[in-house]
């Protein structure tokens, strides 16, 4: 399923990138976006009818949330949904294996968060009771129950993420007024983060939940580790850069940092060869060695068209910057120069032209 959504709640903000940043299992049930009629009522027991949800904190810590009766009667936990979830597709899954047991995923965590991103426009106790009855709803025992348990984890766990970030934040905007990234802050940091995270999960979750995490920041550490050093050339941090890639385990996690490396290498590259007047082969050829002879058509078609941009938007401003000083009226004058508008560019040009006059204007301010 597609991440259509993420957390607002308790994001963990470990850095600023700075480079351009299973057993053998079976999908029990594919989420389903129908929502019950909120006249539903649930067939329940009478220990499902206690009124309360109790989620638990940190270690000895428990809190009960009282539930109005409006709250009690979720079945799919679709019910009602906010208006922020209200036609989005549920994203996350709930996978478990031949004997009904729970594969922990990426993607539970990810449904999760799908809920848990109406906090403040529903109630704490509303969403863990939605959570808790979307899960029994569409799992059986014993991996529905198993399921509860991580997610009640997990809302502990990110309970208690806001006092790591407090004590890291103002390290981290004094670092970051110097120009550099204070990296011996941000290794404690995301040290202290995993220390929390063994609180609260077993190695195997936490791999799950955040271990292609894990690799994006190492990765992005390590770039601006390389950045950084000024003991090193722009040769000699580039070749850094691609060596520390070339050593992750063949994945996704890898193949994605690859792809955001080879779009960050094609950006510069690009500039410095257009800045040189590289002909479009040359630029053809290099686009072709980083990202793929599809990209690097698709890549040269865009250049053409931006080109034909460029000379119709020169032919524009100089027959404007004519009407303007013909010291016709200036109703009239604008006019025409709206008609010239229609008249060289399609509606999402026309949007463009502000915009791009402004940062034409700005380019020539820089230029020597």
């Amino acid at each position: 399923m597609s991440n259509n959504r993420r957390p607002t709640y308790a994001t963990i903000a470990i850095i600023a990138v700075v480079i351009i940043a299973t057993a053998a299992v079976i999908l029990w049930f594919k989420p389903s976006n129908d929502v019950n009629s909120t006249s539903t009522k649930p067939s329940v027991s009478d220990n499902e009818t206690n009124e309360s949800v109790t989620t638990e904190l940190a270690a000895g810590q428990v809190v009960k949330a009282t539930m109005t009766p409006s709250q009690s009667q979720f079945v799919t936990g679709l019910e009602n949904l906010p208006r922020s979830l209200k036609g989005t597709q549920i994203d996350g899954e709930i996978i478990i294996d031949e004997n009904k047991q729970l594969v922990v995923t990426e993607g539970l965590r990810r449904l999760f968060d799908y809920f848990l991103s109406a906090l403040g426009e529903e109630e704490d106790a509303v969403i863990f009771a939605r959570v808790e009855s979307y899960i029994r709803h569409h799992t059986p025992e014993p991996a529905a129950s198993q399921a509860v348990t991580i997610f009640n984890q997990y809302v502990a766990y990110l309970k208690a993420l806001p006092e790591i970030e407090k004590r890291y934040g103002n390290l981290q905007l004094q670092a970051t007024k110097s120009g550099e990234l204070d990296l011996n802050a941000v290794a404690q940091q995301k040290q202290d983060i995993a220390n929390l995270r063994q609180q609260y999960f077993d190695k195997q979750t936490i791999t799950a939940f955040f271990g292609a995490e894990d690799d994006y920041d190492n990765y992005s550490i390590e770039m601006v580790r390389i950045d950084q050093n000024k003991q090193m050339s722009d040769v000699q941090k580039q070749a850094a850069r691609q060596d520390y890639i070339s050593r992750l385990p063949d994945n996704a996690t890898k193949a994605n940092i690859m792809q955001q490396a080879n779009i960050s290498e094609l950006m510069t590259r690009t500039e410095q060869m257009k800045a040189r007047g590289a002909t479009p082969e040359e630029l053809y050829n290099m686009r072709r060695e980083l990202v793929g002879a599809p990209a690097a058509e698709r890549l040269a078609q865009i250049d053409q068209e931006d080109a034909n941009f460029d000379q119709r938007f020169t032919q524009y401003e100089t027959q404007k910057n004519r009407l303007l000083s013909q010291g016709v009226d200036a109703a009239q004058a604008q006019i025409q120069i709206n008609q010239l508008e229609q008249q060289l560019f399609n509606d999402t040009e026309r949007k463009r032209l502000d915009g791009y006059a402004a940062l034409q204007r700005q380019q020539a301010v820089n230029t020597p």
